[in-house]
């Protein structure tokens, strides 16, 4: 597909503020053009599309269901010509930028306070961070550096092993207290919190003690442990968690643990990269940075 046949920027910015707004009136005002003007990028938008986007209701402007998923995808390639412009933007000659992806409670938890001491032992390197909950390909998202979960193994990716996990049930020591368990086979009957990332995961800890349950892939899932994490200490439910997630929270009695049961997997945390980035000297000092902080700041019971 060559670029005269793709819609243009200005296409797409019309059609998403169109969409913001529900109003082609008010989309005109804030790109400063005609009503007209947007009326005819999106009616040459829906015949390239071969979908009708809009449709009026009662006078009032909706998405068609096709409308609202070219929506999501159009306001992530906005947003990524956006990041690119302010990349060119900000650089100069005596700056780089280190663009790095990390699973979000992972950054929250423990890579956000080794970033400090990077940054002020390398003043020229600027860092641009983003949360990612699975493995992506690196090279096509503009990735130099990410935080993988799981095998290590990764094609045409440079892998080093930071450490792995003890995974374990928490819940609010008062939500605990109400239910009493005797044994890690009642824990089924308590609500179960799942990452979304990991649906077997509450299967492996039960199946670890020779339990069987119809209901260890019941229960409600979120997208990030930060989140599971927030709803168990609320009474929400039993949440299964690498150990150093929470260990500020057992400490502080805000959660407790529900059964004392650790289970400890394959998969491992991994900083990797594009294997032909390796040489790249912001990548080099960052991956020396990070592995140097896994040597003296890994988790309680992780190993490298």
């Amino acid at each position: 597909m060559t670029a005269r046949h793709l819609p243009s920027t200005i296409t797409m910015q019309c059609f998403e503020a169109a969409a913001r707004h529900m109003s082609f009136t008010r989309a005109a005002d804030e790109l400063s053009i005609t009503q007209s003007a947007i009326s005819k990028q999106v009616a040459q938008l829906e015949a390239y599309l071969q979908h009708k986007l809009f449709r009026r209701v009662r006078r009032t402007l909706v998405l068609t269901p096709e409308g609202a998923l070219y929506l999501t995808e159009v306001r992530k390639i906005l947003a990524r010509i956006e990041m690119s412009a302010n990349a060119i933007m900000s650089y100069s000659g005596q700056g780089e930028v280190l663009r790095v992806a990390c699973l979000p409670t992972f950054g929250a938890r423990w890579l956000a306070r080794q970033l400090p001491d990077f940054l002020n032992a390398n003043p020229h390197i600027d860092l641009s961070v983003s949360d990612h909950v699975e493995p992506f390909d690196l090279d096509q998202a503009g990735i130099d550096v990410a935080v993988f979960h799981g095998h290590g193994r990764w094609p045409k990716l440079e892998c080093h092993k930071l450490f792995d996990e003890e995974v374990v049930v928490v819940g609010a020591p008062d939500y605990l207290a109400r239910r009493q368990s005797t044994s890690a086979a009642d824990l089924a009957e308590c609500r179960l919190l799942h990452l979304s990332t990991r649906p077997d995961a509450w299967h492996r800890w039960f199946a670890d003690q020779g339990i069987t349950t119809e209901r260890s892939y019941h229960g409600t899932r979120f997208e990030t442990f930060q989140m599971l994490i927030r709803t168990a200490m609320n009474g929400g439910g039993l949440a299964l968690v690498p150990r150093f997630f929470v260990d500020t929270e057992l400490a502080e009695g805000r959660l407790s643990l529900a059964w004392p049961h650790v289970l400890k997997g394959p998969d491992a945390y991994y900083l990797v990269h594009p294997e032909h980035l390796g040489e790249l000297v912001r990548v080099r000092r960052f991956v020396t940075h990070v592995l140097t902080c896994a040597e003296v700041d890994a988790p309680a019971g992780a190993s490298r």
